[in-house]
């Protein structure tokens, strides 16, 4: 299940490359997305953790993520807060209530943000630029019957 996760989200990350009219990915990018948690969704959490986004830093020097944000197609809106990611480092930003880590930080919601059935996870810097996007389950070019890959049989919108 979770390789079939990683061929959906590498799609759309290298589609969305192509389509901003980039010939490299960004320094900092959105490497991985876990929009569905495992298991069943009673939102506690445990399950809210389980769902994630992972930034790369593909570069050898540390960024500065402070100001940068991290949003839903709902306008959900995460704000990194003093935080550098070191070089050719990764980090995991889930969604549920935790302690912040160099490789983990937590949103602290009490509630899912990312849809299973299609959203999109935007990266913006702290000037509000466009950094990076992955989107799922609703890609130009995609058929309908797409959506319904990897178990998603609850209804679209979790909030």
């Amino acid at each position: 299940m979770a390789a079939a996760v990683v061929g959906a989200v590498a799609l759309p990350a290298s589609a969305a490359d192509h389509h901003h009219g980039r010939q490299y990915r960004p320094v900092v990018y959105i490497s991985d997305v876990q929009y569905d948690s495992p298991g069943r969704d009673d939102r506690s959490n445990r399950s809210l953790n389980g769902e994630w986004v992972e930034l790369t830093n593909d570069s050898r020097r540390a960024v500065n993520l402070d100001g940068w944000t991290l949003a839903d197609e709902d306008g959900h809106t995460y704000t990194f807060d003093h935080y550098r990611l070191n070089g050719r480092a990764t980090v995991r930003v889930h969604t549920g209530i935790g302690r912040d880590s160099r490789t983990d930080l937590y949103q602290d919601r009490r509630a899912y943000v990312w849809d299973n059935h299609s959203d999109t996870a935007t990266l913006r810097n702290h000037r509000d630029r466009f950094v990076d996007e992955v989107s799922w389950g609703h890609h130009r070019g995609h058929r309908d019957d797409d959506r319904h890959r990897g178990g998603d049989h609850r209804e679209g919108h979790r909030h």
